[in-house]
Order: C-alpha cells, then sequence, then structure tokens
C-alpha cells in the first residue's frame, strides 16, 4: 500500500491535532509530529478530538524539524502554506509523500518554504480570508493525495441497512 504522511510543525492547539489524528486513523496514513507542541500528548482536549481512534494511529514524534528531515530522507515533501504558489491539486503524489503543515498562528517558516517553492503548495480561497482551520486544511490535502491514489484500501461504498428501495419510493 502507499504511504501519506502528515506531518504537523509545532502544533498548538490539541483539538486541530485530534481531528488530525482522526483523520490519519480513519485513512490509514501516518502522523508526524515536529516539536515543540502547544500542548502535552496526554491533554484531554486532544484526546476527546480524537475520540476512540487512538490505537489506529502509526505516530512519531522529533524533537524539530531538522531531526525530521534526517530521519525522514527518502520521501518526497509538500510544504502546504498560505503563501505557496501552487495549487495543491496540480500536483501529483508519489509515495512515500509528506505533507507538512505549520502551527496554527504562524504556518511554516519561510526559509523553509524558500528552499523548497515548486513543492510549496496552497489551498485557494477568496483574498479576504487568511487561512483555512489547520485540522481541514489537513483533510483537505490527504483526500486530494487519497483520491489520486484510488483509495487504497480503503472501503469506497457503504450500505443502507433500515430500508429497502421500494419502502423509499412508496414515501409520501
Amino acid at each position: 500500500m502507499a504511504k501519506l504522511n502528515l506531518v504537523l510543525v509545532e502544533p498548538e492547539i490539541p483539538q486541530n491535532t485530534g481531528n488530525i489524528a482522526r483523520t490519519c486513523a480513519a485513512t490509514g496514513a501516518s502522523l508526524h509530529l515536529v516539536k515543540p507542541l502547544g500542548f502535552k500528548i496526554d491533554d484531554r482536549k486532544l484526546k476527546r478530538a480524537g475520540l476512540d481512534y487512538w490505537h489506529f494511529l502509526d505516530i512519531t514524534y522529533y524533537e524539530n524539524i531538522d531531526d525530521f528531515f534526517e530521519k525522514t530522507k527518502g520521501g518526497t515533501y509538500f510544504f502546504f502554506s498560505t503563501k505557496g504558489t501552487h495549487k495543491y491539486s496540480d500536483v501529483e503524489y508519489p509515495d512515500n509523500s509528506y505533507l507538512l503543515f505549520g502551527k496554527e498562528t504562524k504556518g511554516l517558516p519561510e526559509e523553509l518554504l524558500m528552499k523548497y517553492p515548486d513543492n510549496t503548495l496552497r489551498i485557494p480561497m477568496i483574498d479576504e480570508a487568511r487561512s483555512l482551520n489547520l485540522s481541514n486544511s489537513v483533510a483537505v490535502a490527504a483526500y486530494e493525495v487519497l483520491r489520486q491514489w484510488d483509495f487504497p484500501e480503503l472501503l469506497n461504498k457503504g450500505e443502507l441497512h433500515n430500508h429497502k428501495w421500494s419502502d423509499i419510493n412508496n414515501i409520501s
């Protein structure tokens, strides 16, 4: 199976990280957390947002951004930022892609974005909007990658259990 890696660099809000953890658990993506974190990993708000999905998580912690790059050599990196000059949907994401997202208040450091201008991506939005919520941005990006990969190993079809089609057609 292709491997998607979602990376939060110095996240500050536990509820966002919890929501992103839930997205990772539901999609099979790995979660990478780059310290310093703006909360303790046992924070109640973090756990509540992730609900009962924690046992599904593949999570790795890094002491800082240099530690992250050292330990993930060989991956392909994509940097999500409002400063990106390319649309996230115009990129082809290979296996072992790492999607990096910065802290809620400042995003990713500009020095980092300047090193990888062709891999700095933007989710389009109106000019007056500052940014999307971090957990929403991660979900948008993750599902674009998974769409390109045809949703590997994900359940692609649901099933109704309580109604027959004939019952629905007879509703007045």
